[in-house]
C-alpha cells in the first residue's frame, strides 16, 4: 500500500503526536517536590495512565512506577514499529534490537547477583525481536553454560572462549557483554545499506551513537587505569569520527590535557568541553555532556529531515530518556537525596 520505501509522512505524523505527550521540564521540577504516592498518581494522570492501572493492584511505590514505565516504554516501541511500512520498519526493526541486547545482559547480570526471576523481568523491555515468553524461558535457566548455549544459537554467534571461561569460572560478564555491543552495532550497520537518502542519515546517526559509545569507555577505563591496548579490544568498530587511529591517541593519552588536544577535532568537542575542563572533572558529567549532544543533533536532523526515520529515532531517544528521569526522580525520593541532588542527576 505504502511501497517498498516506507510510510513515512504517516509515521512520522504519529511519532510527532506521541512526542506532545511527553512530560515536559516543568512537570519534573513539580515531580521532585512530590512524595513518592504523588508521583504515582501524576504519572496515572498521564501516557502512563493504563500500565499504572494495570499494575496497581500488584505493585506499590517505586517498583509500580519502575514497572509501569518500562512496560509503557515497550509498547511505545512496538506501536511505532507496527505503525510502519517498507524499509523503514525495516531500519525501526534493527534499532530496536537494541532491547534484545540489553534483555540479555540484564538477565546475566540478574543471574549472576542471584536475583529472582521478578526483581530481572521489572528491568526487561521487550520492545525487540525477543518475546515476553522466549525471554521468560532465558530467566528460568539456572545453568549459565545453557544460557549462554542457547544465547549463541538465538543470536547465531560464538562468543570468544575467553569470555565464556570468565563467566562460567568467575562470574565475570564484561567479555560476554562487550561482544554483545560489538554484535549489535556491527548488524546494524549491516542491515542499514547506504542505498538511499533516509538509510544514510540513519547509517550516520547510528557511526556518530557508536562514536559517543567509544569515547565513554576510553574514558572510563582509562579513569581505572586500563592500559590502552586492553582499552582498544573493548571499542566498536564502524564510527564516524573516532577511528581506530584517534581511538589509540586518545587511549594512550597522557593525562584530561592530552586527551582534549586531540577532543578538539571532533563536532561535539565544544558540547564536552567544560565538563572536560571542570574541577572534578567526573565521567558523568562528561557522559551527560554526551547524551546532551546527542539528544541536540537528533533533535536538529528531525527537523532538517523531517520526512525521514530520525524523527521516530528522535522520538524513540526522548522516550528512553523520559523513562530514565522518572526512575531518577522515583529512586531518589526512596533514597532521600535533595532536590537539587535529583536535578542534576536528570538529562533534559
Amino acid at each position: 500500500m505504502f511501497g517498498r520505501k516506507g510510510n513515512y509522512p504517516y509515521a512520522v505524523a504519529r511519532v510527532r503526536g506521541k512526542k506532545r505527550l511527553l512530560i515536559s521540564e516543568d512537570d519534573y521540577s513539580r515531580m521532585m517536590m512530590m512524595e513518592l504516592s504523588e508521583i504515582s498518581r501524576f504519572l496515572g494522570e498521564t501516557n502512563y495512565q493504563k500500565e499504572m492501572a494495570e499494575l496497581g493492584g500488584r505493585f506499590e511505590g517505586v517498583d509500580l512506577i519502575e514497572h509501569a514505565t518500562y512496560r509503557s516504554m515497550a509498547r511505545n516501541f512496538s506501536s511505532v514499529l507496527d505503525l510502519s511500512q517498507g524499509e523503514l520498519k525495516e531500519m525501526i526493526s534493527a534499532y530496536l534490537t537494541r532491547w534484545d541486547y540489553w534483555n540479555v545482559k540484564v538477565i546475566l547480570r540478574g543471574k549472576s547477583f542471584g536475583a529472582d526471576m521478578d526483581s530481572i523481568k521489572e528491568d526487561l523491555v521487550p520492545a525487540g525481536n525477543m518475546d515476553e515468553e522466549y525471554l521468560d524461558k532465558m530467566r528460568s535457566m539456572d545453568c549459565c553454560e545453557d544460557m549462554i548455549t542457547e544465547l549463541e544459537r538465538k543470536l547465531g554467534t560464538k562468543f570468544p572462549q575467553s569470555a565464556v571461561d570468565a563467566y562460567k569460572q568467575l562470574g565475570k560478564l564484561s567479555g560476554i557483554e562487550d561482544s554483545l555491543d560489538k554484535l549489535y552495532y556491527q548488524r546494524l550497520l549491516e542491515a542499514i545499506s547506504p542505498t538511499s537518502r533516509p538509510k544514510r542519515l540513519f547509517r550516520n546517526f547510528i557511526k556518530r551513537e557508536i562514536d559517543i559509545v567509544n569515547l565513554e569507555t576510553i574514558l572510563m577505563l582509562k579513569m581505572d587505569n586500563v592500559c590502552a591496548d586492553d582499552i582498544l579490544r573493548y571499542l566498536v568498530d564502524g564510527g564516524l569520527q573516532i577511528d581506530r587511529n584517534l581511538a589509540t591517541q586518545l587511549a594512550n593519552a597522557e593525562d584530561s590535557q592530552a586527551m582534549a588536544a586531540d577532543l578538539v577535532k571532533l563536532d561535539f568537542y565544544d558540547d564536552i568541553k567544560s565538563a572536560l575542563e571542570s574541577e572534578d572533572r567526573s565521567l558523568r558529567g562528561v557522559v551527560d555532556a554526551l547524551h546532551r549532544y546527542q539528544i541536540k543533533k537528533t533533535e536538529k536532523f528531525s527537523h532538517l529531515h523531517p520526512l525521514s526515520v530520525v524523527p521516530i529515532i528522535d522520538y524513540m531517544v526522548h522516550k528512553k530518556l523520559e523513562v530514565d528521569n522518572i526512575r531518577i526522580i522515583a529512586r531518589g525520593k526512596v533514597s532521600g537525596l535533595e532536590r537539587e541532588t535529583m536535578k542534576g542527576l536528570l538529562v533534559i
